[in-house]
Order: C-alpha cells, then structure tokens, then sequence
C-alpha cells in the first residue's frame, strides 16, 4: 500500500520529487554509503589491505577508550562543555532573533544581521588567533583593561576553571548570530492576524513578544536542541585544539573526547581504535536523540522532532 501511495505521488507531483532528487543522492552517498566504514572500528585495520581484508579483531578497539583513566573526565568535559553551548548559544540566538524583529528601520537592521552573521563565517584557526591576542602573550589585552579598571591580571592560560565559561563566550560569538537567523526565519512565518487582534486588545510590544512570539518559537526551539543534542558527545575538536591546543594546564576543564583521542591517535596511528571512538559518539548520540524526542513528546507532539 505504501509503494503504491509513494508512486501515485510521483504521478501526481513528478517535479517535486525531481526537485528533491539531488538532496536524496546528497545525502545517501555522503551519509549512507560511508556507514560501510563501520567495519573499521571491529577490524585492526591495514591500508593495504583493505576493510574486508583486514583481521576481524571484535570489540579490542574499544578497550583502548574505555580502560583510560582519563575515561570519566573526557566524557564530563565534553557533556558539560556541550551543554553549556547549548544552552548559552539557543538563548542568545532567541534574544537576537527578538530583538531584530523588533527593528523598523530596514538598513540598520540588514546590516545588524549581517554583523552578527559573520563571525560564523570565520576559520577557528583565525578566531584563536583572536584569543591569543586577547588573552595570551606578554602583555593579553583583557589584562590591560583589568588594570585600568583596578583589577589585578590574571595569567589565563592557566587558570583551568575558567576555560568552560571563556569557551562559552566565545561559542556564543560565533554561533549565536547564524542560529537567530533561523530563529528571525521562523518568527516571520507568524500569522499577522494574531498580532493585529493583540494590538486591539491594547498589548504592548513586550506582551506580544512574551505571550505570542515566545511560546510559537518553542517548537523551533526545541527541533534544533533535540538535533544539537545528538552531538553531545562529540566535542568539537576544531574549536577546542585551534583554541586551546596541547596546553595541558587546561585539560583538567577542556579536554573533550576528540582531542584526548586525537593525541592519543599522533602515536598509535591505529584507525580501528579512532573509529570505535567515533562509533561510541555516534551510538551515544542516537540514544540521546531518542530519549530527548520522546521526553518532548510525552509534553508536546508539535515539538517532537519525530
């Protein structure tokens, strides 16, 4: 029933599903097709041999990860760090997506979007650069502006327990602007009739964004948390080690499973072992998903992503 129901919509809608077709093939050859490499993560894996014809090796891979005594403060690192980002960047981004609905005047606004859009746009390599300006070297620029405020300078590339909240920040910068986009996306779908029938019955601007905006916003809110949710534990390696690098005073609050399995990898060189790491990730992440999803649709089918 189904086959027939999928080729009577073909039928009916033949260019619609053209449209489609490239999206279809995008996806299916570079997120389908490469899950054959899953094999590696059971495998000690030789180039030269190939993924078929490499020694099956079972769950060995998996011991080099889970054995560490470094286990417990990798996975911590990288939940609470993705949990902060998370939080800090979706609120910001909602802020920022309120805010500009607000603006009337249409050159300012353009130009506060596009403001706020670049540092999207920016390498984490040349955002590094940014912070080892700001904070490191002989003389960091936030230590200037500390002494000129009476504030005694603190030497931040050693003061581990900060590095949570400095990654947030800098998280915040980069990710929040793109993500209102979505959210300003969203906002501008709201039927006008709501807020017209608000305007008559004396609601102010403030009202109509807490009591309209807000509560039509969750569902948005909550499809892309439940998506960020299914990378909570995949520390974003490019950010961190662009940022951080091999500082090892900062490890303590910064070492996230990437970069302890990236040094890790610089010596062993086994791939079997990295891609029972990245399996773990993904494993971990789908269950995470299922679980949020199902949580959110105990409360609000419309928020669900599925």
């Amino acid at each position: 029933m189904g086959g027939k129901t999928f080729m009577r919509g073909i039928g009916r809608y033949p260019f619609l599903y053209l449209l489609a077709l490239p999206g279809v093939l995008f996806v299916f050859l570079f997120s389908y097709v490469p899950m054959y490499g899953i094999l590696i993560a059971f495998k000690e894996f030789n180039i030269r041999k190939g993924v078929l014809g490499s020694p099956w090796v079972g769950f060995s891979n998996f011991e080099f990860f889970f054995t560490t005594d470094k286990l417990l403060l990798v996975l911590r690192n990288t939940v609470f760090l993705n949990l902060l980002f998370i939080a800090a960047t979706t609120c910001c981004a909602v802020l920022l997506a309120l805010l500009l609905n607000e603006i009337r005047v249409k050159w300012f606004k353009r130009t506060a979007q596009s403001l706020i859009f670049l540092p999207y746009f920016m390498s984490w390599v040349v955002i590094g650069m940014l912070v080892q300006s700001f904070l490191g070297g002989m003389h960091p620029t936030v230590d200037g502006w500390l002494e000129s405020l009476g504030i005694a300078p603190l030497n931040w590339y050693y003061e581990a327990h900060l590095w949570p909240w400095i990654l947030t920040l800098i998280r915040v910068w980069q990710g929040a602007g793109y993500m209102s986009i979505i959210f300003l996306a969203a906002v501008t779908s709201f039927p006008d009739e709501i807020y017209e029938a608000a305007r008559i019955d004396g609601a102010s601007r403030f009202q109509m964004m807490r009591r309209i905006t807000v509560p039509l916003l969750v569902p948005t809110i909550s499809i892309l948390t439940i998506l960020a949710i299914g990378k909570i534990f995949n520390g974003d390696f490019a950010m961190i080690y662009a940022i951080v690098g091999d500082n090892s005073m900062l490890y303590p609050t910064t070492d996230v499973i990437d970069t302890y399995v990236f040094r890790s990898m610089r010596v062993l060189n086994d791939f079997g072992m990295a891609a029972a790491v990245g399996l773990f990730q993904s494993v971990m992440g789908f269950i995470f998903v299922v679980a949020v999803n199902a949580l959110v649709k105990r409360y609000s089918q419309d928020s669900a992503l599925f």
